[in-house]
């Protein structure tokens, strides 16, 4: 092995000791309640990665010491902007988070990012790894970077995203990040979580409009043309005129912001500066006219509703019973015995005890 390359392995980012926890090479101390919000409200980030890790926990035990941390961590937390981040396939999101991260810890600002990765549907883990994908940003003492799997949910935001950006608030970031998997359909559940929300897209990739769902078009706050560098300089500022004119016949926003469209280059750090300051823009705009505080009061009714079902969805598939009969359920529906509807209806008599 030369010295070049074993400089370069040297120089990775360290890997996130809940990995190796989980890997059994190391186990993980389990910490008590107080224990992981004196180490989060402190700045730890060790700790506040395995609160991270325990909130994502599918088991009983370890959903409800994380409710409890997380609820001792409000006091601490929605003092941050939260900025979500979306785009098409291939537009770079990694690439320009780096830069725009880069650039706010440059400003001072404490920067965490959460990364939403697309889930294995065997191991069910992150296919993706960010910290590898952003090599200078994860070293930065300013900023922090979390993947997470998506576990498959719709919407691409992980099932705990809310309450990891809670307990990154509380152990002092000022500024949150998050990426979500893609652009599809039903990945819109970022916007209940944000207060900017923010759309990457290409140039030259087909007609600029198709394949864009409206409803993603609708709740984007700002659109950022990717790559405008090179030869590409013209083609992006072509898209900014096209997409400006598309988000002209959209009904306006229910903020009164009307979505400015800009082009950027991460590769060469233009327009990064500029996306920052139309992002304060928009803050400056929302808190005046009372939308910001009336918005993170509806997101936190959201959050009861999802918590609800998230409870609902963890107590129906850990009852035993519950589990020992969705085996035959199965098996009845494989065999063509049953429908799925009978199937379903059987499971809930059984859970609610009829």
């Amino acid at each position: 092995m030369t010295d070049k390359t074993e400089k370069s392995i040297t120089s990775l980012p360290n890997i996130n000791p809940d990995i190796l926890a989980r890997s059994g090479r190391k186990k993980r101390r389990r910490y008590s309640v107080s224990e992981y919000v004196d180490g989060i409200v402190s700045g730890n980030r060790t700790i506040l990665s395995q609160a991270i890790t325990l909130a994502e926990s599918s088991l009983p035990g370890d959903y409800e010491c994380a409710q409890e941390v997380i609820e001792k961590c409000l006091p601490h937390s929605a003092k941050s902007v939260r900025i979500g981040i979306t785009g098409v396939p291939g537009v770079g999101k990694s690439t320009f988070i780096e830069a725009f991260g880069l650039h706010l810890v440059s400003l001072g600002k404490k920067t965490a990012v959460l990364t939403i990765d697309p889930s294995s549907n065997i191991s069910k883990g992150s296919i993706l790894g960010d910290k590898t994908r952003m090599e200078k940003l994860s070293v930065h003492p300013s900023a922090f970077i979390r993947p997470s799997p998506n576990s498959g949910r719709p919407g691409g935001v992980a099932r705990m995203t809310r309450e990891s950006i809670i307990m990154c608030e509380a152990a002092g970031f000022d500024t949150i990040i998050v990426e979500t998997v893609g652009v599809g359909q039903s990945e819109t559940a970022i916007h209940s979580m944000v207060d900017v929300f923010m759309l990457l897209l290409l140039a030259r990739a087909g007609d600029e409009l198709q394949g864009i769902k409206r409803g993603i078009m609708e709740l984007a706050d700002i659109i950022a043309i990717t790559k405008a560098d090179g030869d590409n300089i013209q083609a992006a500022e072509n898209a900014r005129i096209t997409f400006t004119g598309a988000l002209s016949l959209f009904p306006p926003h229910e903020s009164g912001w009307k979505p400015r469209v800009l082009t950027c280059s991460a590769k060469q750090n233009k327009g990064i500066a500029e996306l920052w300051d139309t992002i304060q823009e928009y803050l400056i705009f929302v808190k005046q006219s009372g939308y910001f505080e009336e918005f993170r009061k509806r997101q936190a009714v959201i959050r009861m509703h999802d918590t609800i079902s998230e409870c609902l969805n963890n107590s129906f598939y850990n009852n035993e019973e519950v589990k020992n009969l969705i085996p035959l359920m199965e098996n009845l529906l494989y065999e063509g015995k049953i429908t799925s509807y009978k199937a379903a209806l059987t499971l809930l008599e059984k859970y609610f005890k009829r």
